[in-house]
C-alpha cells in the first residue's frame, strides 16, 4: 500500500541530528582579516573624520663634512607629512521574521537557529571585508586594498593621497618571480631579495608575515627540505611526512596563504608599517535587533568603519609574475 504522505518511519520518529550548529561549507579562511586581527595590525582610533598617518620623508641636507671656520648652513628642510586614508563602511543586515522566531522554540529545534544565522552574517561581514581588503583601490566605497599599498607596479598608484610616481621614497618593494628555466626555480630568490629590500640591515623591520595564494603557497612548501617522522602513540604507530602549515615560515616570518589572494603573487607585511584602522566601537560591531513598523522581523544590523593604510611602503615588498 502506498504511503498517504511521508510516511510512518518518518511520521513517528525524529532525525538524529548531528551537531548543534550548520557545518561551514562555504566561507573560506579569510586569512588576511584574521591576520589583521591578531598579529598586531590594528588600531583602535576614537572619532576623527579621517585617518592620517604621520610619515618621516626626507633627511636634514645641511649635515656635511666642512672645515673649522666655514658658516654653517641654517636652511630649514622640511622632513615630515602624512599620509590620509578616507573611512569606509562595510554593512549589512541579519532579517529573522517572527515566524522564524516562533518556530525557533527550543523544544522542537534542530538547532539554534537565530543564533547560527547571526554567527552567518558575522562571517559573512568577515568574508566581505577580505575580499575588498585584496582588490579595494581606495576610491568610492573600496578599501584601500593590499594590491595597491603593496602592488606589483610601486612605481604608479596614489596611496594614502601621496602619489607613488613622484615620490620614490612611498613605493613599496617589488621583484620578479618568473622562473628561469624550471617552475618556481626563481621563488626563493625572489623572496630573499625582497625580504632583505624590506628589512634595515637584515635585522630591524624585517617582516612578521608572508601571505600568498594556495599555488604558490604549495609551491614554496615544495621547495623545502622534506622531514619525515615516526612517532609511537599509546595505542598506535603513527607517521607524519612533512609539516603542519601552521609550522611553515620563511626567515622566521610565518607563512600561509589565503584563498582571496591575487594568484602567483607574495606579500610580505610587517605591523609597524601597515595597519587596518578603525573607529572605536565599530569594527563588526552588532547592534540590537530592531522591529520594523510594517514587517513581521527583526533586523540586525553589522557594521565596521575602517580602511587599510601605510605609513611605510618601504617595510613592504611582494614578489609578484611568480611562474
Amino acid at each position: 500500500m502506498a504511503d498517504p504522505n511521508i510516511g510512518q518511519v518518518a511520521s513517528t520518529v525524529w532525525e538524529a541530528v548531528i551537531g548543534d550548529k550548520p557545518m561551514n561549507n562555504i566561507f573560506n579562511s579569510r586569512a588576511l582579516l584574521y591576520s589583521l586581527k591578531d598579529d598586531g595590525y590594528q588600531e583602535e582610533v576614537s572619532g576623527g573624520r579621517l585617518f592620517e598617518m604621520t610619515i618621516e620623508y626626507a633627511e636634514n641636507t645641511t649635515f656635511k663634512m666642512q672645515a673649522e671656520m666655514d658658516p654653517l648652513d641654517t636652511t630649514r628642510i622640511d622632513t615630515f607629512d602624512a599620509a590620509r586614508y578616507d573611512q569606509k563602511i562595510n554593512a549589512g543586515t541579519v532579517v529573522v521574521s517572527k515566524l522564524e522566531e516562533a518556530r525557533n522554540m527550543p523544544q522542537n529545534r534542530k538547532i539554534d537557529f537565530i543564533a547560527a544565522k547571526l554567527e552567518n552574517g558575522k562571517n559573512s561581514a568577515i568574508a566581505s571585508m577580505n575580499r575588498n581588503l585584496w582588490t579595494g583601490d581606495g576610491t568610492g566605497n573600496n578599501f584601500t586594498g593590499l594590491n595597491l599599498i603593496i602592488s606589483a607596479t610601486p612605481t604608479t598608484g596614489v596611496v594614502g593621497a601621496i602619489d607613488r610616481a613622484t615620490f620614490t621614497f612611498w613605493r613599496n618593494r617589488q621583484a620578479s618571480g618568473a622562473k628561469t628555466t624550471a617552475a618556481y626555480d626563481n621563488l626563493v630568490a625572489s623572496m630573499r631579495t625582497v625580504y632583505n629590500q624590506c628589512s634595515l640591515g637584515g635585522v630591524e623591520m624585517t617582516p612578521t608575515a608572508v601571505i600568498t595564494d594556495l599555488a604558490t603557497f604549495g609551491a614554496y612548501e615544495s621547495t623545502l627540505t622534506q622531514i619525515e617522522r615516526l612517532m609511537r602513540e599509546t595505542k598506535a604507530t603513527g607517521g607524519d611526512s612533512g609539516f603542519l602549515n601552521d609550522a611553515i615560515a620563511y626567515k622566521g616570518a610565518g607563512m600561509f596563504y589565503d584563498e582571496d589572494a591575487t594568484a602567483a603573487q607574495v606579500r610580505f607585511l610587517n605591523p609597524k608599517a601597515l595597519k587596518f584602522m578603525y573607529l572605536k566601537g565599530a569594527w563588526l560591531k552588532m547592534e540590537p535587533p530592531v522591529d520594523p513598523a510594517n514587517q513581521l522581523t527583526s533586523v540586525t544590523r553589522v557594521y565596521t568603519f575602517g580602511n587599510l593604510g601605510t605609513n611605510g611602503s618601504r617595510y613592504l615588498g611582494v614578489v609578484s609574475g611568480i611562474t
